[in-house]
């Protein structure tokens, strides 16, 4: 698979989606759309008019990358449209951007620019943009108003929704950040068509994370659908994204700020998945999706040794991942380097490594329950080199 799927016919009967995020003052509208980017300058306006930070918002930082840039290029003129002056900055595409050195840049950007706190930052983009935009946003001025249009299917379905920003440090994910709401999210299933094919099957492992977690006919819904995802059918994927956020809309509203252990059970692979990504090296050997993907399997795999669940569903997840063109091992690493990472993981308490592990198809809990020889014997199978 080596070429982006060509884009199906616009369906004309289509209506966007709007899923609502009820946080009190912080509640927003995540619009999902097919084409048409100039909706999003009356609804950018809409949501800005609605803050009272945004109120009267006349100048925009917009942050994209420079595999993006031509797609952003309709999303600002919107903007333009409605009176807010625009300037553009492009980041190196790609995981090493999500580091305070960019931040620093970013800000400087808006100092330059001038902006106060009714000035907006608009981020358009993958899951990279959204979190450095998203914690430029949070840091400028003690937080200005945030605007997400997320371009690629790991982030619309999951990171652009929710308000957890971040950078990197060298040794650990997401470990310098902050809780930022957007003002509203754009979704346009259109951007998809322009991914390559890996950045799409990446994404597909956030989809079928929220299958385990907690929908089990969800599930049943993307082993059906798994070879429509993959080629773009319109309304298959309008389905699945727009599921996504109606569920992870219902966690955030109960658990903000992770404060109940509630909002923990987005991170099921996490646990493991970022301790693969920083041990390969960010944005190297793994991207995010891909080591996702993995840790579910090496999650499921723990849930098993404590006899949570048995073989059957770490199997059927396994053949629905390899369907995908998703890797379920990560061969050739080290595991004690993995452990080590993991140590380091924001959902540990007390120096004890905790986890998201199913008890059924759609049903997960954060625990700690694991001993060290199940998360060895777990590790030592997950890189083992492929014979």
């Amino acid at each position: 698979m080596t070429d982006a799927p060509a884009p199906a016919p616009l369906d004309p009967d289509f209506k966007p989606r709007t899923v609502h995020v009820p946080l009190g003052e912080r509640s927003y509208d995540i619009r999902i759309v097919s084409g048409a980017p100039e909706g999003f300058g009356p609804f950018a306006r809409s949501a800005l008019e609605a803050t009272r930070a945004g109120r009267g918002c006349r100048v925009a930082l917009v942050i994209t990358d420079a595999n993006v840039e031509p797609i952003a290029e309709p999303f600002a003129r919107a903007l333009t449209s409605e009176g807010i002056a625009i300037e553009t900055a492009v980041i190196p595409p790609g995981e090493a951007s999500k580091s305070l050195d960019q931040a620093a840049a970013l800000l400087d950007r808006l100092i330059a620019l001038r902006a106060d706190r009714h000035a907006a930052v608009v981020a358009i983009g993958g899951g990279v943009v959204g979190d450095l935009a998203g914690f430029v946003a949070a840091t400028y001025a003690r937080g200005i108003p945030l605007l997400m249009v997320p371009t690629t299917l790991l982030a619309q379905v999951d990171s652009s929704v929710g308000g957890k920003v971040a950078v990197n440090r060298p040794a650990a994910k997401n470990i310098v950040g902050s809780f930022h709401q957007p003002i509203g999210v754009w979704i346009d299933t259109e951007t998809l068509i322009s991914l390559p094919p890996r950045e799409l099957r990446c994404g597909m492992a956030e989809v079928v994370k929220y299958g385990v977690i907690l929908d089990a006919p969800f599930f049943d819904l993307i082993e059906r659908d798994a070879t429509a995802l993959l080629t773009l059918e319109p309304e298959a994927v309008r389905r699945v994204v727009a599921r996504c956020c109606e569920l992870k809309a219902e966690v955030v509203s109960q658990d903000e700020r992770e404060e109940t252990g509630l909002r923990a059970v987005l991170n099921f692979g996490h646990t493991i998945g970022h301790a693969i990504e920083a041990v390969a090296g960010y944005g190297q050997g793994f991207q995010h999706g891909e080591a996702v993907a993995a840790g579910m399997v090496a999650e499921a795999r723990l849930a098993e040794r404590l006899g949570w669940i048995d073989h059957h569903l770490t199997d059927r997840l396994t053949r629905l991942l390899h369907h995908l063109g998703l890797p379920t091992r990560a061969p050739g690493l080290d595991p004690s380097a993995l452990r080590d990472a993991m140590t380091l993981d924001k959902k540990n308490r007390a120096g004890r490594i905790r986890y998201v592990l199913p008890r059924s198809l759609g049903q997960v809990e954060l625990t700690d329950a694991p001993t060290e020889a199940d998360l060895i014997a777990v590790l030592a199978d997950l890189t083992t080199p492929d014979r």
